[in-house]
């Protein structure tokens, strides 16, 4: 039984979705004006994470996401650019899903960029308009009246008592101590250049026709409503769009809908740098582009970036998706030295089963002969309990430390066994890494077992191998580092010494 904790209540309680089979999730995602940063990154993957555990537990989950191509930091970049607003963003949108597929997050089932939702936010304006809930001030900017919607306060905790009558705010970004009325669709100014509607509204039952654009908060209630009319069950993002963006989020939707907006709502927490927040006046500001830049100082072939990418889902899985986390270059050293532990393991079980034969019983029975494949009784419940327990940490608020933690002692328990097994426990057990792989995305099941190595490499392994036995150390380790140097590892074990390209 899947429990969550609902930022809406403030506690964990079991996932209960609308409708079993079709479960409906929504994550605002980046507003393309640049790359995006490892804060985005850690979310993006905490999103995935939950995506997949869901479909692991046979929910079938439908996921939406939209793309904020409008909005104050859009206009201004594309302006510092010389760009157009929509080559801009387009450029920038691009980046950003060839960044999440180098880390293995899925993309939504459906993407909609928000400047394709035009009409029906000019509709849900229109309609909060009609009922009270929005109007039109001096500026000719439309704003949303919070006072009208009776409990506005109640999602992000908000103290109405000291709130000042008749404030209006138009900045997309605002703290909780400046809480007012919030825009919904901004009159044009000059510094936004082309970058405007003209869209008709109903005010006073009298047509007005302006130069406007959508506010920020606006755009992901347009998003809903058009794909998942009028409710949805999960709602993602980090722990600093609590207020103000979801909470006017609830705003917009409910004053229209009379309909609660959404069932559970999930928030990631903060992402740290060496403790410290991530900023670029404090010189720790990081993008995947940055991150992929210490690649030679790793010592980590260019084309094997594969395994950087999974230090990186590694680095963010390991930590309680509500928690703040920190992120320095030792942890993420550390998880290059686990994945590297775990592509051992699957190396040495693909050089394991070379030695390997098909064993198989025979039991008669009075309808003839059955074959049964050879797993041995103890071995099986091993497996059982391993998925038991993973299942069990899964559904417990998605822990995935515990759950990885799950994963770890798997892996212990292969090396222990790997010297045992049958063929049919082999088998069992790649089964059982893609079993977890299917939320975790951090094994590689390449097999580099038979990958030719060039007979001028060899022949230096060779030399080596002479050099040690002759005990002359020098020469050996001399050979050992040129190696090391043309991306090859020496593997000494009982049966001899190998190469294996780093």
């Amino acid at each position: 039984m899947l429990k969550l904790y609902n930022t809406l209540t403030r506690q964990k309680e079991v996932f209960k979705p609308k409708r079993q089979d079709n479960v409906k999730v929504y994550f605002c995602w980046p507003t393309v004006y640049n790359y995006a940063h490892i804060w985005n990154l850690r979310t993006f993957i905490f999103e995935d994470l939950v995506i997949k555990t869901l479909r692991f537990l046979w929910y079938n989950v439908t996921t939406l996401m939209n793309i904020t191509d409008i909005d104050d930091k859009t206009i201004r970049d594309s302006q510092k650019a010389n760009e157009k607003l929509k080559d801009f963003t387009e450029r920038f949108t691009n980046i950003f899903l060839e960044d999440i597929e180098k880390i293995w997050i899925k993309k939504a089932d459906k993407i909609v960029p928000i400047s394709n939702l035009i009409g029906e936010m000019v509709r849900m304006i229109n309609t909060m308009i009609k009922k009270w809930y929005a109007y039109i001030w001096d500026d000719n900017s439309v704003y949303y009246n919070i006072s009208k919607f009776k409990t506005y306060w109640e999602f992000a905790h908000l103290d109405f008592s000291w709130m000042k009558s008749s404030v209006r705010i138009d900045n997309d970004e605002y703290e909780k101590d400046n809480v007012a009325d919030f825009v919904l669709w901004k009159a044009w100014k000059k510094e936004d250049w082309d970058n405007f509607w003209e869209e008709e509204f109903i005010i006073n039952d009298k047509k007005v026709l302006i130069k406007w654009r959508p506010g920020w908060h606006i755009e992901c209630s347009a998003c809903n409503m058009v794909n998942f009319w009028p409710e949805i069950d999960i709602h993602m993002w980090w722990v600093d769009l609590i207020f103000p963006h979801h909470q006017n989020e609830i705003a917009q939707t409910e004053s229209i809908t009379w309909k609660q907006f959404c069932r559970y709502w999930l928030h990631s927490g903060h992402l740290m740098v060496d403790w410290k927040k991530m900023s670029k006046s404090l010189g720790n500001f990081y993008r995947l582009k940055d991150l992929e830049d210490f690649l030679e100082s790793w010592k980590i072939k260019a084309e094997n970036k594969s395994v950087f990418y999974r230090w990186i889902r590694l680095s963010f899985i390991n930590w309680k998706y509500k928690d703040s986390i920190d992120f320095s270059f030792s942890k993420l050293e550390q998880s290059f030295n686990t994945i590297s532990k775990i592509d051992e393991t699957i190396k040495n079980l693909y050089l394991t089963k070379k030695s390997l034969k098909s064993e198989k019983d025979i039991t008669t029975q009075k309808w003839g002969m059955l074959k049964v494949k050879w797993v041995r009784r103890e071995f099986r419940e091993e497996l059982q309990i391993f998925v038991s327990d993973f299942i069990e940490k899964l559904e417990d608020d998605f822990n995935f430390p515990e759950a990885l933690a799950v994963f770890f002692n798997f892996v212990t328990f292969v090396n222990k066994e790997i010297n045992k097994i049958s063929l049919e426990e082999f088998n069992a057990i790649i089964d059982m890494f893609k079993t977890f792989n299917e939320i975790l995305w951090i094994v590689d099941f390449t097999d580099n077992t038979n990958i030719e190595i060039p007979e001028e490499i060899q022949k230096k392994l060779e030399i080596r191998n002479v050099a040690k036995k002759e005990k002359n150390f020098m020469l050996a380790d001399a050979l050992r580092d040129e190696l090391d140097s043309l991306w090859y590892k020496i593997i000494d074990s009982r049966e001899g010494s190998r190469l294996e390209i780093k």
